[in-house]
């Protein structure tokens, strides 16, 4: 059997790990890699050029750095079985969608701008919507805990990570036709956080496994409690209001978004902050959080119970809070004078209606952008959480003058305790770990702590598309 490790190797972005065994190839998670946007479009169109080799693939959750390259599959050529829970099918079918659209959108901006001749293209998105439309009849959902064959002694089971709605680890028991081995392999996904809000906590894998494939995203940090997290974003919504200033937050669509709204209800509630006006004000995390609502099976006991006792009914929603449906909405936003939240995306602040929010906002001490997710380097964020004097957006240089607040609390990624603690659990410990999704300083720091805390072996931080016989 063959591993190779196509994406997310010492970075965070474009998961992809393939699993060749029995003649067949399975591929593990299809994410898009983000990054410098002419380095990024390159990457992501050569990666698996022949789609029609791969046999089969298995998502661990909807997030675009895991999700984003399907279409590109499709496009290249692959036609097999797509399998996930039911809500990552869900939230796949709106976030594929956008990053479609955004992707023509540019490329006919580009196109124009660079006055292509009549009946000339000279640039291609990655894929189309229509692509994304023949993706969507691959997928097969399964629930946790049903094991389900899908490949010629390759046997699937999803269980909950606790990551994002509907994330999982992926286990594989294996048999090696070749060897006349059995084994078990364990791709964790992403590791969620025991005891954030909405969605249950990570199952812990007693068992253990042979082969174990581990994101090391946060492996060398630590983020302060959930609650520690909600109680200081009530102290910069308070000190921000009483400047007479607006809080900005880019936030993933997925997850993020509904993490934030679920905590601003609650400090509503508790009088924790004033009574001010927030938008969340991008169309995609408004679909997605339609699709938190039709999944209530996902939800932890604290969020049934919050619900039970809520007179809204809804923990995404309550007075204060409104979706921008429309442009026009998202317009109307650029004339507040008084003190509000606005919620954007995208999380990175590479694309989405958040640029237009920071072009207008950023020159303004009064104001306060707040960062709560990683951000990829060369990103717009990342210059902003590094606080760089000047930063283009929109093709322009905008001074930074508001200030820059970044709370990790609210991460849905298992810090390195947390993901040592995971780990630990395993009765069975892998006799062999590749340590991937997490920038090479994060992923030394974990692989020095499996090996000298819990005494694991063999544990390798692997190069972009290296291959390993297990």
């Amino acid at each position: 059997m063959k591993i190779t490790i196509h994406g997310a190797a010492k970075t965070v972005t474009g998961s992809q790990h393939l699993i060749e065994v029995n003649n067949k190839r399975l591929l593990l998670d299809s994410g898009l890699f983000q990054g410098k946007r002419k380095e990024a479009f390159e990457r992501n169109r050569r990666s698996f050029s022949d789609g029609a080799s791969i046999d089969a693939v298995v998502l661990s959750h909807a997030h675009i750095d895991h999700s984003g390259a399907i279409p590109c599959l499709i496009r290249n050529g692959f036609r097999g079985d797509i399998y996930s829970t039911a809500a990552t099918r869900d939230l796949c079918a709106a976030m594929l969608m956008d990053s479609a659209a955004i992707q023509e959108r540019d490329v006919e901006y580009v196109n124009r701008k660079h006055r292509a001749p009549l009946g000339k293209v000279l640039f291609e998105p990655l894929y189309t919507r229509e692509d994304v439309v023949t993706a969507m009849d691959s997928f097969i959902s399964l629930s946790y805990n049903r094991p389900h064959q899908i490949l010629p002694g390759v046997r699937l089971t999803l269980v909950d990570a606790g990551h994002i709605l509907g994330s999982a680890n992926i286990i594989l028991d294996i048999d090696d036709h070749a060897t006349g081995r059995s084994l078990r392999l364990i791709y964790s996904g992403d590791i969620g956080r025991p005891g954030i809000p909405i969605i249950r906590d990570p199952t812990v894998l007693r068992d253990g496994c042979d082969i174990l494939i581990m994101e090391s995203t946060y492996g060398n940090s630590s983020h302060p409690p959930y609650q520690e997290a909600e109680e200081q974003l009530a102290a910069l919504i308070n000190d921000t209001a009483t400047r007479g200033g607006l809080v900005l937050i880019p936030a993933f669509a997925v997850g993020r978004t509904q993490q934030l709204v679920y905590s601003l209800h609650k400090l509503f509630l508790k009088g924790a902050i004033p009574t001010l006006p927030i938008y969340v004000d991008s169309p995609l995390a408004t679909r997605v959080t339609d699709i938190f609502r039709l999944h209530p099976e996902a939800y932890n006991g604290e969020t049934r119970e919050f619900l039970l006792k809520d007179a809204h009914n809804n923990p995404f929603g309550f007075e204060t809070l409104r979706y921008t449906r429309d442009v026009e909405e998202s317009k109307e936003l650029s004339t507040l004078t008084m003190p509000a939240i606005i919620i954007s995306a995208s999380g990175m602040m590479e694309n989405g209606r958040i640029l237009h929010h920071l072009k207008r906002r950023i020159g303004d001490e009064r104001n306060t952008i707040l960062v709560t997710g990683w951000q990829a380097p060369d990103t717009l964020g990342r210059k902003i959480v590094d606080r760089q004097p000047m930063v283009p957006i929109l093709g322009r240089q905008y001074a930074l003058r508001a200030r820059v607040e970044v709370l990790t609390g609210f991460s849905c990624h298992a810090d390195r305790q947390e993901l040592l603690d995971w780990a630990g659990a395993m009765r069975l410990q892998p006799r062999q770990t590749f340590l991937v999704h997490g920038e090479e300083e994060s992923a030394s720091s974990l692989a020095e702590g499996l090996v000298s805390q819990l005494g694991l072996a063999n544990v390798a931080i692997p190069e972009p598309h290296q291959t390993f016989e297990v």
